[in-house]
């Protein structure tokens, strides 16, 4: 029996097909970014000109903002409140409790705040975004729109990114009250701390900038929920398995976005 020859075509274009499938995956890349590009530039140039629909944008900031209150509320006050806890086990090993209160208010205000409600958010608006609007495109709603004389865009698409880059910031307004007020609970009534010190010791250690930075990356998350939802609803594929595959992209997508531009930020405001 002779021994079997490996076959040397293999080898050589093995590494043809691995560059081959690099490059394809970097176009395509490149691709879902410069459709994302001009589909951003396309709807914000649509909030900016006539017509409006003002009932439609009343509709959005109350979808996005006062129904999703109840869970930033609830997020924003438990991570106060296990923030005061934690940062009190910590800092007791260096006789350093009274910079809990600094600890709370900057983490609360700076990141914590507008991240959680920005992902929270991202759960609860970005998916219904594109689960409400995917299913235009599968039911071929938004064909009739067209049909009508409506522009997609300023029906769709304009009135939820105004609404969602103005009520996160409101949202996490509220959020930064009451996750220092967590806090303030927990360091009052668990941890034995003196009322007038931690107001004052928390007062002393905020500063305008603090509040303005979460504020702004609040804006930013509010306008990359919303737009990620439009985006993955507007070009849904269809039937239910490709409304479902929008919803799913939406919220990662989101998500992922939220965590690499709020170091961006942080390194904008904070370097």
């Amino acid at each position: 029996m002779t021994a079997s020859t490996p076959d040397t075509s293999t080898f050589i274009t093995a590494p043809f097909q691995l560059c081959r499938n690099t490059g394809a995956g970097l176009l395509g890349l490149f691709e879902k970014i410069g459709t994302l590009s001009l589909f951003a530039l396309r709807a914000v140039a649509h909030c900016f000109l006539p017509r409006w629909f003002p009932a439609q944008f009343l509709r959005q900031l109350i979808d996005i903002g006062y129904y999703s209150l109840p869970v930033v509320g609830m997020t924003a006050l438990f991570t106060g409140m296990v923030l005061a806890l934690q940062s009190y086990t910590g800092f007791t090993r260096f006789n350093a409790e009274s910079a809990i209160a600094g600890v709370v208010v900057l983490s609360v205000t700076r990141e914590l705040a507008p991240v959680l409600a920005g992902l929270m958010v991202a759960g609860r608006v970005g998916a219904a975004i594109a689960a409400e609007i995917g299913t235009m495109r599968v039911t071929e709603q938004i064909d009739a729109l067209t049909t009508l004389s409506v522009n997609p865009f300023k029906y769709l698409i304009a009135p939820r990114l105004m609404a969602g880059t103005l009520m996160l910031p409101l949202l996490v307004l509220i959020g930064d009250v009451i996750g220092v007020f967590g806090g303030y609970v927990v360091a009052i009534y668990k941890l034995g701390f003196s009322p007038n010190s931690y107001l004052s010791q928390t007062w002393d250690i905020l500063e305008t900038m603090d509040v303005v930075s979460g504020l702004v990356k609040a804006g930013a998350f509010g306008f990359i929920v919303a737009l990620m939802g439009c985006y993955h609803g507007f070009n849904s594929a269809r039937g239910a398995q490709g409304v479902g595959a929008a919803t799913t992209n939406a919220v990662v997508s989101s998500s992922i976005l939220i965590l690499i531009f709020n170091y961006i930020l942080t390194q904008v405001f904070f370097s």
